[in-house]
């Protein structure tokens, strides 16, 4: 494989990341929301916190997908 081969498999896998860097942005934001609400309804705080646990690990398993990704373009299409 030459060089030009290694630097799309590079580049592919950089977009791959791309995703789970959204991925933690949109954690973050959920985290926020989710605080902002807790603030403005306290008596809601245990269903909120719940809602955004699960949101969270929803939003994490795209990150994790988009690692996963990452990976396999680096060890599939880069060892040929």
């Amino acid at each position: 494989m030459d060089a030009v081969n290694y630097g799309l498999v590079a580049i592919g896998a950089g977009i791959a990341i791309l995703s789970a860097a959204g991925s933690s942005i949109g954690e973050g934001m959920i985290a926020a929301k989710a605080i902002e609400g807790m603030t403005r309804n306290p008596e809601m705080s245990n269903k909120l916190r719940s809602n955004m646990i699960v949101a969270i690990a929803l939003d994490e398993t795209c990150g994790i997908y988009a690692l996963l990704v990452a990976i396999l373009i680096i060890f599939v299409l880069g060892g040929k």
